[in-house]
């Protein structure tokens, strides 16, 4: 019998938690396999996730942050319980390619990409899906581009669509456009592959952000779903990734 991985943020919250689950594993067993326990906030688990991207385990995440979109509440007496029974989703990352002046640097983004602006000028910006314009000139603080899982993160902050995580989409959403003002983004296949282009790199420096990690000075960005690459993720039942989509989906059109 397999034990599971415990991995944790270094914050206080995180170290509790940690505890009272090694703890409650000294009395009792879970029988799924290849479980890492992770406890932590949505930072910390899209941390977790990257490092441990060639392996086949499954990631059932405790929530000792903020919203925890990612992770799961945490419950002393129904730990156990939720392991066995919790339900596994596979999602796939976007891939970053960075061309800047003197390198190209590759990333993994599991939420979004934000192609973002580094002065106080707008960013002038091109978008490209093989040879076709998906805008040819788009003025703005920056756009973004997220998977469905992340669609409800930094993406829905910018007006951006939710997306549903069978939908095999991806968004591509503007940040205070300015021209064109109206322009409200586009949702685009995941099988394509997106080029943006800072058309001004001199005047006008723009980073690229995937998730938490910043390459500034951005020239060229290529990015498109990364499939061969599959993180499996473990929720409560009847809470799963899915329904939070849906949730967030019913808030949006409330308010």
């Amino acid at each position: 019998m397999n034990k599971p991985l415990i991995i944790s943020d270094k914050n206080l919250k995180s170290v509790q938690i940690k505890k009272q689950i090694i703890n409650l594993l000294k009395r009792k067993k879970i029988f799924k396999k290849n479980i890492v326990i992770v406890v932590g906030g949505d930072g910390f688990m899209l941390k977790t996730l990257k490092k441990n991207q060639k392996t086949k385990k499954l990631f059932y995440g405790i929530n000792s942050g903020n919203y925890g979109f990612l992770m799961n509440k945490f419950s002393k007496k129904l730990l156990i319980k939720n392991i066995q029974k919790s339900k596994m989703i596979s999602i796939s990352p976007l891939e970053m390619i960075v061309v800047s002046k003197n390198k190209t640097k590759k990333c993994l983004a599991i939420n979004e990409v934000s192609i973002l602006r580094q002065s106080r000028q707008a960013a002038n910006l091109s978008i490209k899906h093989k040879s076709n314009y998906i805008m040819k000139k788009l003025v703005s603080d920056g756009v973004l581009v997220s998977t469905p899982a992340g669609s409800t993160a930094y993406n829905l902050s910018v007006h951006g669509p939710i997306l549903n995580l069978n939908s095999k989409k991806v968004s591509i959403a503007p940040i205070s456009a300015f021209r064109p003002r109206r322009w409200a983004g586009k949702i685009v296949s995941d099988k394509s592959r997106i080029v943006i282009t800072n058309l001004n790199p001199s005047k006008r420096p723009v980073s690229a952000v995937a998730d938490n990690l910043e390459v500034r000075n951005a020239i060229k960005i290529v990015i498109y779903i990364q499939n061969k690459i599959k993180f499996n993720l473990l929720y409560d039942k009847n809470k799963s990734l899915q329904k939070k989509i849906k949730l967030e989906q019913l808030r949006k059109e409330t308010f």
